[in-house]
C-alpha cells in the first residue's frame, strides 16, 4: 500500500450496493455506516436522482456528496442541495425533435422555474415510459404535458428513451459519438433504453471532481453494468460483483460477491481489517 494514501470509495447503487428487491440490505447499512463513522470515504454514483436514490439507501448514512444522473450532478447528501450540475446547452432543441420525428417521445429531465422536472408527452407514452411513470407516483418531479412544446421547457440534462430497440438503435448509432449515450436493457423492467446525456458527463468526471475536493490519492469502485466502465478505466482498484456483466468483469481488478449476498460491504470490512493488522 501508498504511504499516506488517501482512500475515495465509491460504489454503483443498482446491481451493486441494491439488492434485486431495490434496496441496501440491513447488513449492507450497518456495516458501511460503522466504516464512515471509523474514518471511510464512501459515497455512490448512481444514474438514478437524487430523490429515488435516497429511498433505496434508506439507513445508509454516507456523509459525503453523492454522485446522480450518471454525473449530471453532485449532491449535498445533508441538504440536498445541488454542489455541481453539467446541463445541456440549445442543442438539446434539437435532440428533442429529432426524437419526435422518429415517433420516439421521451422523457426530459429540466430544471423548470428553479425545480427538477421529468416532463413527458401524457397521450404518447410508450409501455416502458408508462410503466417508468406508474413506479414513480407522487414523485414532485413528475411533470405530464398535453403538448410536445413542454418538453423544450426550462433547462434540460438528461433524456431518457424507453421504446422498441430498433427504433432506439437508430438514434443510438447517430448520436453516440456527439453525446454521452447509455445503450442498454433495464435490469428491472428489461426494456430498452437510451439515455442522452451532455457530452462530458460522466460517473468518472464526477469523482474526479470528488477526488479534487477531498484531496484523494487513490480511488476504489464497484459496479456490474456497461455504464461503470468509465469509473473502471480511471479506477486504481475496480471490483466487479459476480452478477456484472463480461464486459466489466473483463477490466476489474478482481470480481466479488453478488449484490443479493452483500459483496460491497463484506469486501470493505475484509479490507478495512487487513488495515488494521
Amino acid at each position: 500500500m501508498v504511504q499516506n494514501m488517501k482512500t475515495l470509495y465509491i460504489s454503483d447503487l443498482d446491481g451493486t450496493l441494491l439488492q434485486s428487491s431495490q434496496c441496501t440490505s440491513d447488513f449492507t447499512n450497518e456495516t458501511i455506516n460503522q466504516l464512515v463513522r471509523d474514518g471511510m470515504l464512501f459515497s455512490y454514483a448512481t444514474a438514478r436522482s437524487f430523490i429515488t436514490a435516497s429511498k433505496v439507501t434508506k439507513g445508509l448514512n454516507a456523509e459525503i456528496p453523492v454522485i446522480t444522473y450518471t454525473g449530471s450532478m453532485i449532491i449535498n447528501n445533508k441538504d440536498g442541495s445541488v454542489m455541481l450540475d453539467n446541463y445541456f446547452g440549445e442543442e438539446v432543441h434539437g435532440i428533442i425533435d429529432d426524437l419526435l420525428q422518429h415517433d420516439i417521445y421521451p422523457i426530459v429531465y429540466a430544471m423548470v422555474d428553479g425545480q427538477e422536472k421529468m416532463s413527458f408527452v401524457a397521450s404518447k407514452m410508450s409501455r416502458g415510459v408508462q410503466d417508468f411513470v406508474d413506479s414513480r407516483q407522487n414523485d414532485p418531479r413528475i411533470r405530464p404535458a398535453e403538448s410536445v412544446d413542454a418538453l423544450h421547457n426550462g433547462t434540460a440534462f438528461y433524456i431518457t428513451c424507453i421504446d422498441e430497440k430498433g427504433k432506439l438503435t437508430e438514434l443510438y448509432k447517430k448520436y453516440q459519438n456527439q453525446f454521452h449515450c447509455i445503450f442498454q436493457v433495464d435490469i428491472y423492467s428489461k426494456e430498452q433504453w437510451l439515455e442522452i446525456l451532455p457530452k462530458c458527463v460522466s460517473k468518472a468526471h464526477a469523482i474526479k471532481q470528488l477526488m479534487e475536493y477531498y484531496k484523494c490519492n487513490h480511488l476504489v469502485v464497484f459496479g456490474d453494468g456497461k455504464n461503470d466502465i468509465d469509473m473502471f478505466e480511471m479506477a486504481d482498484e475496480a471490483y466487479a460483483v459476480a452478477n456484472a456483466v463480461p464486459e466489466l468483469k473483463k477490466i476489474a481488478t478482481s470480481v466479488i460477491g453478488g449484490n443479493n449476498k452483500d459483496g460491497v460491504a463484506k469486501f470493505l470490512v475484509e479490507r478495512f481489517n487487513k488495515l488494521k493488522m
